[in-house]
């Protein structure tokens, strides 16, 4: 038998090979020969086909302390750890931390979300700017559930009266002694002729807005501003450090985490 023929049988049955149909079971890796001469590789370990997950992993957002603690009892492991940002005001929990003897994954977390609530982004978007009268008494009759000091009634009644007078002229304004403010203004009734009046606003309120969705309201105290311009008032408040106080309410939802996991937080952020 010649070196060519010795040749043509080896590759007609690597053919043979190649073509021939195997058994194979999932959860194996195989190495097949092809009928050009290579080898393919065929993984069968992945859930598609053992239907089942190596190991837990992903990212699992919540919104409140409560969801938290109740994802977190149900995956923690023994390595596990929980970091907080006050600055983010967020909380991660790296459920497959690393131990103290071996290496983990760390892909298998959850992170606590916190959302600002509609109503305390609507009082942060006009914190420290002025607006006319009209769209100035439309937010406190809309905040009327946030007005505390004072209560909602004297508020909506301060709002309808900063409505009533839209068309006048305002001439000079004055504290009192009581701490209000007063706005000296002339309403025109016909020509040139018109009314004196007064309208009279306090120079603070208190209001108490949740910062996040499932948080408790908390109090802040907001100074009235006014601009009179060419008889014109535009109205405004300032808020008292309100980022200090949604830090304070960070504060209160990490104690209840704290309260509720068997692990320190650690401040920072992990890897």
């Amino acid at each position: 038998m010649t070196d060519t023929d010795t040749s043509v049988q080896a590759v007609a049955a690597l053919a043979q090979q190649a073509l021939k149909a195997q058994d194979v079971e999932p959860g194996g890796i195989y190495l097949v020969a092809t009928a050009n001469g290579d080898v393919k590789k065929f993984d069968l370990t992945g859930p598609e086909y053992t239907g089942a997950l190596a190991r837990k992993t992903g990212i699992t957002t919540v919104r409140d302390a409560a969801s938290f603690l109740v994802y977190y009892a149900k995956h923690k492991g023994d390595a596990t750890e929980v970091y907080s940002d006050v600055e983010a005001l967020s909380v991660t929990a790296v459920l497959n931390a690393h131990s103290a003897d071996e290496p983990d994954f760390g892909d298998h977390r959850l992170v606590l979300g916190l959302r600002r609530t509609k109503a305390w982004q609507q009082w942060l978007a006009l914190d420290d700017k002025f607006v006319d009268q009209d769209a100035f008494a439309n937010f406190l009759e809309d905040q009327l559930p946030y007005l505390v000091e004072p209560d909602a009634a004297t508020m909506l009644e301060i709002a309808q009266s900063i409505k009533a007078t839209t068309k006048a002229e305002f001439q000079s304004s004055s504290r009192l002694q009581s701490g209000e403010r007063k706005f000296s203004y002339v309403e025109e009734t016909k020509g040139t002729a018109g009314a004196k009046g007064e309208l009279q606003i306090p120079e603070t309120f208190k209001i108490a807005v949740p910062p996040f969705e499932g948080a408790d309201a908390y109090s802040m105290t907001a100074r009235f501003k006014y601009r009179i311009d060419r008889g014109q008032l535009a109205l405004g408040f300032k808020l008292e450090q309100p980022e200090e106080r949604a830090k304070a309410a960070f504060a209160d939802v990490l104690t209840a985490i704290g309260e509720g996991v068997d692990t320190p937080i650690l401040n920072g952020t992990p890897v």
